[in-house]
């Protein structure tokens, strides 16, 4: 099931909530992306896709004495019953080498892979709303 702001998938163990990507100024070839995960049973955020960038990675920002760094990471963690929420100054989805400007309003689509303790994938597709 797909969403703009809200996909469950078919069990209702998973949730996002508030899913969203920031516009882009003209000339810009990166963005980000914004959610909100909740599980039933823990899961891990192994990858994210959409076809209007050539390249997508999980990031995360910190501040580390009075600087602010990002650093890609390879999973996210979703505990089980634990809302984690990537967010603008924390974990976020990065796009880049984005194909053409994200504007106010667009539709961009996600796919998201996460895995579980079984090691099996759970893909789930919403739609970001820009903002």
């Amino acid at each position: 099931i797909a969403a703009s702001l809200h996909a469950q998938n078919h069990d209702g163990a998973l949730a996002l909530t508030d899913v969203w990507v920031k516009t882009m100024v003209p000339g810009a070839t990166v963005s980000a992306a914004y959610l909100s995960i909740k599980s039933a049973r823990a899961l891990k955020l192994v990858k994210v896709e959409t076809p209007v960038a050539g390249i997508v990675e999980m990031h995360n920002m910190s501040l580390n004495d009075g600087v602010m760094e990002m650093k890609a990471v390879d999973a996210v963690d979703i505990p089980a019953h634990k809302l984690v929420e990537l967010k603008p100054g924390g974990l976020h989805v990065m796009l880049m080498k984005v194909k053409h400007p994200i504007g106010a309003g667009d539709k961009v689509p996600l796919v998201l892979t996460f895995e579980g303790a079984d090691r099996k994938p759970v893909v789930m597709k919403v739609d970001a709303v820009a903002r």
